[in-house]
């Protein structure tokens, strides 16, 4: 079959890398993709803003599956509009993704179906919020509405954080539209963790446990990224835990939106935070992680491309995935003064030295001119290495850090020390 990719980030360039890997694949398209997509697929210069150039694209190409990677195309409907016509997408419809594209939604989900979750407050204006904000118990969290790339999410150790959160948000419009409205949530305790499942409406297939870390620095500290990095499996998630989440977030998810009108076919990505009364979900997202991803695929031994077929055409119930046992630890690589503002084009060496055995190199922001590589993002590359457990994971991992250069870049040396820890 032919398969488009619609994305240019590192979760792109680990699906191109896993979908080239299929026997039912005969043309693979990326776009726009990135220097490393057009490795393991052809970057086509589509834009994808414009559905109807997308469609033709798919018609001229007799592309048989779209895959829509980031969140952004989701939620204004591109799903909607390569169906009718007449092309398989594998990604929610705009209902569907909703649940991503607004946390209210996300939030009243929720309270309909006895999801989990922390208990909120929706606001609209900053006086009421100020008033709400001034008699809470801290820390509280203080959330966008709708999408702002990862950063929408403010966690308040302090009545004066908090209320000049909501005033950048409500009053200044640092995240445009997204701020309209705000959410105001209690602050849970506990570890975090990521869940990934396949959906095709009814059937739920749920992927091995990750978990990532969002903070800039070492130790959780810093500024919210996109990712810095993730490992899987998560061993805060046991057997018995995975099964909870399953039956108590997962399962009631899908019937609820189903009840509510919405067949959602595509990813569900729940974001859980293991507190000392159980699970509870964070946040959906409506298409796979980043950097989650890169070490989630790369432990798939089945056929990526079967499955989310089957998952697009509407049953999974015939479909079974295994999975490679031995951990995964993935490292970004960023642009020095991301998340905030950074310079682009810096040339990168040591990727061909860096991917050696047990090791991997994603591309996320990066362009190819010539035979080199040049910085083109924030978060620029995603190492991953593989062990037969943790600690040769993170070896293997680091080794393929330390030998890529370019200037000004910048990584966590402490990824996946929570799983170190436990194991401790």
């Amino acid at each position: 079959m032919n398969i488009l990719v619609i994305g240019s980030g590192g979760r792109e360039h680990t699906l191109c890398w896993k979908l080239r890997q299929s026997s039912m694949v005969e043309n693979l398209f990326c776009a726009p993709g990135n220097g490393g997509t057009a490795i393991d697929a052809e970057n086509v210069e589509v834009n994808v803003s414009d559905h109807k150039e997308v469609i033709a694209f798919c018609e001229e190409s007799n592309v048989d599956l779209v895959i829509v990677g980031p969140e952004a195309p989701l939620a204004v409907g591109i799903t909607d509009d390569l169906e009718k016509a007449g092309i398989k997408v594998f990604g929610p419809n705009y209902a569907g993704a909703r649940l991503e594209s607004s946390k209210i939604f996300a939030k009243e989900l929720m309270g309909e179906y006895g999801i989990p979750t922390a208990d909120f407050r929706i606001f609209d204006q900053i006086d009421k919020a100020r008033k709400y904000l001034l008699d809470v118990q801290y820390p509280v969290v203080v959330k966008a509405y709708g999408l702002a790339a990862g950063k929408g999410v403010i966690i308040a150790q302090s009545k004066e954080e908090a209320i000049k959160s909501a005033e950048e948000m409500l009053v200044d419009k640092v995240f445009g539209s997204a701020g309209e409205r705000i959410i105001v949530e209690e602050f849970l305790e506990g570890e975090e963790a990521s869940i990934l499942a396949i959906t095709d409406g009814d059937n739920i297939i749920p992927l091995v446990t990750s978990q990532d870390h969002k903070r800039i620095n070492d130790g959780d500290t810093g500024p919210n990224t996109g990712g810095m990095g993730a490992y899987s499996p998560a061993p805060v998630i046991t057997d018995e835990l995975y099964d909870e989440i399953n039956e108590k977030v997962l399962i009631p998810t899908i019937k609820g939106l189903k009840n509510e009108g919405i067949t959602f076919r595509g990813v569900l990505y729940v974001g859980i935070m293991m507190t000392d009364s159980g699970p509870k979900v964070l946040e959906y997202n409506v298409r796979f992680g980043d950097p989650e991803t890169q070490v989630v695929l790369p432990r798939m031994k089945s056929d990526l491309a079967e499955l989310l077929m089957a998952a697009a055409s509407g049953d999974i119930s015939t479909q079974t995935v295994e999975w490679d046992e031995r951990e995964y630890v993935c490292v970004v690589l960023a642009s020095g003064g991301y998340p905030g503002s950074y310079e682009k084009n810096k040339k990168i060496s040591g990727l061909d030295e860096a991917e050696c055995e047990g090791t991997l190199v994603f591309h996320a922001g990066t362009k190819k001119d010539g035979d080199e590589f040049f910085t083109s993002g924030g978060r620029v590359l995603g190492v991953v290495g593989c062990g037969k457990d943790i600690e040769e994971a993170i070896q293997n991992t680091y080794r393929g850090v330390e030998k890529i250069q370019f200037d000004g870049m910048h990584y966590r040396k402490d990824i996946a020390y929570r799983s170190l820890a436990r194991k401790k």
